[in-house]
């Protein structure tokens, strides 16, 4: 019996490690941006690239190495997959939330009045899993460019302007409110759905001017409260070298804090860390982003959340060589998270988020989904930061 009895102990034991959910410490909400772009849009025919019916996925598979150790093509470990659809996205719900990953910020586009890579996030949504993932959505409201087209040599033919009027705009609110922002799972600060705009600078010119920009936004909280949801949280992304509002007309730093309040911003982030210091070798880039997060901290007026790049090489995209990160590797990365959680504990008066580029930037080499290489090692350290 006694033998029996140490026999069944060590299965439970087993069991709790082989557990296919973190157990998250203190709260934190770990939120990985989500590039959804891996499956046939149809409006990728409109714009005349990637025939192959993968999405960005052929930009991957055709990239080559640029110089001795290039580390491409980047292979993922699951293969080519569709990920619109819903029976993947399980698969991709269990995997990030077993490593502690437990929210997804999902670009999202709007151009000429209609929706485009939406197919990924309603995926998501049709999964039988997704209640144990919270979500939002970030407008990624930038230029739609040949930055995508691998094989042009000139980067700046424009598909669709990332500008978008008032009636625009007022066209796609509802849309937001009713399919996106009631869910359960869509995520909330002090109650109101998160909603990150990329670029300021654009919508701010897109809607004609500031008081306009103001006007539009005070008009989409009206509706979050009409809705029952409590209002709305503008959430905006900084950009640039030094640091600012990502290209807010004649901003200043000593001015950018008029432009939140004119706004109604409640909070700040970054998107990747390229955006504002100079790629070099990836701990030397990583200590010189996340330094900066006292100066975010002291110069805004609004929470600032930390943010923590996995990579940088987008080489793929382009026919020629261009610049990449140098020395990555899942121990470093995890140093990082470890700076992200640190500032998350020394400022309890905010949500414990952190957000990380990216989940699946494969084109631009930042992603936390396994590859051949190193597998899920860089899963692993998230889960080493923030799972018990």
């Amino acid at each position: 019996m006694k033998k029996v009895a140490i026999g069944l102990a060590c299965l439970m034991a087993a069991s709790l490690m082989c557990s296919t959910s973190c157990t998250k410490a203190e709260g934190y909400d770990v939120a990985a941006y989500v590039w959804p772009a891996y499956h046939n849009d149809p409006r990728w025919a409109e714009i005349g690239i990637f025939p192959d019916g993968k999405g960005e996925w052929e930009t991957l598979y055709n990239s080559e190495p640029r110089y001795e150790g290039h580390r491409q093509p980047r292979v993922p470990e699951w293969g080519y997959f569709d990920e619109a659809d819903p029976k993947m996205q399980e698969k991709i719900i269990r995997t990030a939330t077993k490593y502690g990953v437990n929210t997804f910020i999902f670009d999202w586009y709007w151009y000429d009045g209609r929706p485009f890579l939406e197919d990924v996030v309603n995926a998501f949504l049709k999964a039988r899993n997704n209640g144990k993932m919270k979500f939002y959505l970030m407008w990624a409201n930038h230029t739609a460019n040949s930055y995508w087209d691998r094989l042009e040599p000139d980067k700046s033919k424009v598909y669709w302007r990332g500008e978008t009027s008032r009636e625009s705009f007022d066209s796609f609110t509802s849309h937001l409110i009713e399919d996106y922002f009631k869910r359960p799972n869509y995520y909330r600060i002090d109650g109101k759905p998160v909603f990150a705009i990329y670029e300021l600078g654009t919508f701010i010119d897109g809607m004609g001017g500031l008081a306009e920009a103001k006007d539009a936004l005070d008009s989409f909280r009206a509706q979050c409260e009409e809705a029952g949801l409590g209002g709305l949280h503008v959430q905006a992304i900084l950009w640039n070298i030094p640091t600012t509002l990502a290209g807010v007309p004649g901003e200043t730093e000593s001015t950018q804090n008029n432009t939140l309040k004119a706004l109604g911003i409640e909070s700040l982030t970054h998107y990747q860390w390229c955006h504002y210091v100079p790629l070099k070798d990836y701990q030397e880039w990583g200590e010189e982003a996340v330094s900066k997060y006292a100066q975010f901290d002291s110069e805004y007026e609004v929470p600032y959340f930390p943010n923590v790049s996995v990579d940088w090489d987008n080489n793929p995209r382009f026919p020629y060589q261009v610049g990449a990160v140098t020395g990555v590797t899942p121990e470093r990365f995890k140093g990082f998270l470890e700076t992200a959680k640190e500032y998350a504990d020394a400022h309890p008066e905010q949500p414990k988020l952190v957000t990380i580029n990216a989940w699946n930037e494969w084109s631009e080499g930042s992603y936390l989904e396994p590859d051949t290489v190193y597998g899920y090692k860089f899963l692993e350290a998230v889960r080493d930061v923030f799972c018990r």
